[in-house]
């Protein structure tokens, strides 16, 4: 039987929302394990199936995962479900996502759709066809789409995927995290799939940029930093087919466009999508320590 550990991580939460989170949880997992990229102050446990686990200061998501998935294999997790603050799972998501796993023996991970509230629109899943970049929808309910990689939040991995894979990249900090071990699995035979029967609700990023009738997800500039820095890191991986390199470094150069013109503040996105850009060029990783680095 399946013995699912979730790992959610935290920075600042809202005490609310991440209550929301808790409470959709924990009656679908074994336990839950909350880790505080922060002092720790953030939350006290009052269920012994919820364990804490402070990191005492911010030391990227990577970081945070790595910790939570130790502190999950010491229960004895046959699965970890990864979780960011931001997410609440339907009520029968795990179970979609296990019953899905059973029939997929090639799987990193599965996932659910989500719904941002702020965009109206359920996700798709996103892979490479050729030279294009795929948003694949759900055509039926319980249909199941091989993605590129799927998003960290929402994620359920057997464990012994990440003995085969490895654990998340500690030096990309944040940003691209879940694509490079999306994308490192892959490298191995290991695939990702995005089930249409599993739901969750999820808030990407900053607020939507509404632009020509249409809304854009929006992250802050220090994230854009790390999104840059660290695509042009991943670029370096040899295992990493060209034609995805060149796909999605077309992409990254859009987004610094449209980041640069219609995303306030517009030379800070600049500024610091340039830094991400030179620091990817210099092949510095870790936590960005500003300008004087």
């Amino acid at each position: 039987m399946a013995n699912v550990v979730a790992v959610v991580v935290t920075y600042r939460p809202e005490l609310s929302r991440l209550q929301n989170l808790l409470d959709a949880t924990t009656p679908q997992v074994a336990h839950v394990v909350v880790v505080d990229n922060g002092n720790g102050a953030c939350f006290v446990p009052q269920n012994p199936r919820l364990h804490f686990l402070s990191m005492g200061d911010n030391l990227g998501i990577a970081k945070a995962q790595n910790e939570g998935i130790k502190r999950a294999k010491t229960l004895d997790a046959t699965h970890v479900l990864l979780l960011d603050q931001d997410s609440v799972p339907a009520p029968d998501m795990v179970e979609e996502l296990l019953k899905a796993l059973a029939s997929l023996p090639d799987a990193a991970c599965v996932g659910p759709r989500y719904l941002d509230d702020r965009r109206k629109s359920l996700s798709p899943f996103i892979r490479t066809q050729g030279l294009r970049r795929i948003h694949c929808a759900c055509t039926y309910p319980d249909e199941i789409i091989e993605a590129d990689q799927l998003i960290a939040s929402g994620a359920l991995v057997p464990m012994n995927a990440f003995e085969r894979v490895g654990v998340m990249r500690e030096d990309f900090f944040i940003g691209c995290v879940d694509t490079e071990w999306g994308l490192r699995a892959k490298a191995q035979g290991r695939k990702s799939y995005g089930v249409c029967s599993a739901h969750m609700r999820h808030r990407l990023g900053e607020e939507p940029i509404s632009l020509f009738g249409k809304t854009f997800p929006s992250n802050t500039p220090l994230r854009n930093l790390y999104h840059s820095r660290n695509a042009l890191l991943l670029y370096r991986e040899p295992w990493l087919p060209l034609k995805w390199k060149v796909i999605d470094g077309y992409h990254l150069l859009i987004k610094f466009v449209f980041y640069s013109l219609f995303a306030k503040p517009r030379f800070e996105h600049f500024k610091m999508m340039s830094l991400g850009f030179l620091d990817g060029i210099r092949g510095k990783g870790g936590k960005f320590q500003g300008l004087a680095h």
